[in-house]
């Protein structure tokens, strides 16, 4: 998994030990004095290095924007799934998905990646062009979810719910956060999302945020953005539209170059394209 360094910040520093005891940033503060750097210190001196170095870490954990991809397994708890079914598939999504970022031009190894038990977050860079997670992401992803499915038995085949849409993170000595991720995960656990991909003989339910749609897919001439169709979203405190797609394994045989690699960072087409009438 990818680390908070990768984007430019360090791991958040253990605090030292003196004595047998972690020591505290919050000791009284007392004047500097130099110090030679092979002398003793005391706790103290420790403990005001310990501040400084947090307070400069804080300082330095910056918000920074990268596109957010929400994924669910749908139905992972169901009680026909046994512990080992779980495992088996588990280790298809990670494959799946790593195999199909590769496959769309998107490095699945610079991606900061958290796991969430039935699915995964994965933050993707702001260079990385935002018109792949839409121009070719759904049908590589598809095709190796058809590709699983085909060897594996009805327990440990799996349909994937996926959110797509980008904002500002930061990041703790714990992980990420920020409202972005927040809203990521609403759009993807919306009933209404949910419904349609279960009424449904699709693979993939891909839900794009508003703003996903409006600055990423309505302007990508690839992305076949009347496909998309407006869907209310409520869930908890959140109330929007998303804009999704159902992908079958049927719509993977009638893209171009489907199986082959797509170069990575493929071009990103600026065409302005009109999306379906709201």
């Amino acid at each position: 998994m990818s680390t908070p360094g990768q984007y430019g910040f360090d791991a958040h520093p253990e605090p030292p030990i003196a004595g047998g005891h972690v020591l505290s940033a919050g000791s009284p503060q007392e004047p500097e004095t130099a110090m030679p750097d092979d002398a003793p210190r005391s706790p103290v001196t420790l403990s005001l290095d310990v501040g400084r170095s947090v307070a400069r870490e804080s300082a330095g954990r910056a918000a920074i924007h990268c596109t957010i991809v929400a994924v669910d397994i749908e139905g992972f708890g169901q009680h026909h799934r046994s512990n080992a079914n779980r495992v088996r598939i588990r280790r298809g999504l990670y494959e799946a998905m790593r195999t199909a970022f590769e496959g769309a031009g998107i490095p699945w190894h610079s991606c900061h990646r958290e796991d969430r038990g039935d699915g995964i977050l994965i933050l993707s860079r702001a260079e990385t062009p935002k018109a792949l997670f839409v121009d070719s992401l759904p049908y590589t992803l598809a095709l190796e979810l058809a590709r699983h499915n085909s060897t594996h038995p009805h327990e440990e085949q799996m349909r994937l719910r996926l959110a797509l849409h980008a904002g500002e993170i930061n990041y703790d000595e714990y992980g990420v956060t920020g409202y972005s991720i927040i809203h990521a995960f609403r759009i993807l656990d919306a009933p209404s999302l949910r419904m349609a991909l279960a009424g449904s003989s699709a693979v993939l339910a891909i839900i794009g945020s508003e703003w996903f749609f409006d600055e990423v897919i309505q302007h990508s001439e690839s992305s076949h953005a009347a496909s998309y169709f407006p869907l209310e979203v409520k869930s908890k405190e959140t109330e929007t539209r998303g804009w999704m797609l159902l992908v079958s394994t049927s719509a993977t045989s009638h893209r171009p170059g489907m199986g082959s690699r797509t170069p990575r960072y493929g071009s990103c087409s600026r065409t302005a394209r009109r999306g379906p009438r709201r």
